[in-house]
């Protein structure tokens, strides 16, 4: 048997997992950032922030699997502007315009 019920967005709860300003995130802009299974359950649990590749994956897990205060605690605000570019092309359109739109100094 199917079932003819819609899957949840996957934009279901995004805005509210988002911070209210760049200012508040406090991440760490160098060093190592391991996170706990609950975000990191499939792949890399340890991150060098130092790394552009690591972090734009951390950054990216955040974004996606992230509680606001996960978000706040794990990423850096300087470093999130300057991946952003790079974040932007390889995330999902409309979860780049919900940040976007809640953090217009990404945008710019």
């Amino acid at each position: 048997m199917t079932s003819t019920e819609a899957l949840p967005s996957r934009l279901l709860g995004v805005v509210d997992r988002m911070p209210a300003s760049l200012g508040l995130l406090a991440g760490p802009d160098q060093g190592r950032v391991s996170l706990p299974v609950r975000l990191a359950w499939s792949g890399p649990t340890e991150f060098d922030v130092t790394d552009p590749r690591q972090r734009l994956t951390l950054y990216r897990t955040l974004m996606d699997c992230g509680q606001r205060e996960d978000i706040i605690r794990y990423v850096n605000a300087t470093l999130l502007r300057r991946d952003w570019p790079r974040i932007r092309r390889l995330t999902a359109r409309r979860v780049i315009a919900l940040w976007e739109r809640r953090l217009p100094e990404l945008a710019a």
